[in-house]
């Protein structure tokens, strides 16, 4: 139990180090709404893209059992997923809903050991600075965009309602 309460009090202050207060963030977590806004570009950028699209890149994250994916984080009312990736001001990712979240912006986040809200970490953040692979989350994305090509029209066939 101690372990896991180290790795927590580093998770939270790596991240409270992107706000421009980590002390008043860390106290809205313990007694404020949950959420702080914290700043992207300096310490890293957030990837976000359409849930089924995320959810679907982290299971194949989740393949290799040998390695932890990067700090991910759920938006269930906007229904997106964001991916923390090292701070990249020149990189451009394009596809159908994705964001690139970088300097200049700012990002609502929950504490690293509980949901807030309508957020939530998939995989929170572990107090290293680790994040994803660029290249490792865009093969992934990849991979899960073509997967959901193929479903798109299985999917938009219409059920009988007695489900046969």
């Amino acid at each position: 139990m101690a372990m896991q309460s180290v790795m927590w009090k580093q998770a939270v202050e790596w991240l409270a180090a992107a706000a421009t207060d980590p002390q008043e963030c860390k106290r809205e977590w313990d007694y404020g709404a949950g959420t702080v806004l914290v700043e992207a570009g300096r310490y890293w950028d957030v990837l976000s893209v359409p849930d089924r699209l995320g959810l679907l890149a982290l299971d194949y994250l989740w393949r290799d059992p040998l390695k932890v994916p990067g700090p991910t984080l759920v938006d269930c009312t906007a229904r997106r997923v964001g991916f923390f990736l090292p701070p990249d001001p020149v990189s451009e990712w394009i596809g159908f809903g994705v964001r690139h979240v970088g300097r200049g912006s700012w990002v609502a986040v929950p504490p690293p050991y509980r949901p807030a809200g309508r957020l939530e970490w998939l995989v929170p953040p572990d107090g290293t600075g680790a994040l994803h692979s660029p290249g490792t989350l865009e093969s992934a994305l990849r991979e899960a965009t073509g997967t959901l090509a193929v479903l798109a029209p299985v999917s938009a066939e219409p059920v009988a309602l007695d489900g046969w």
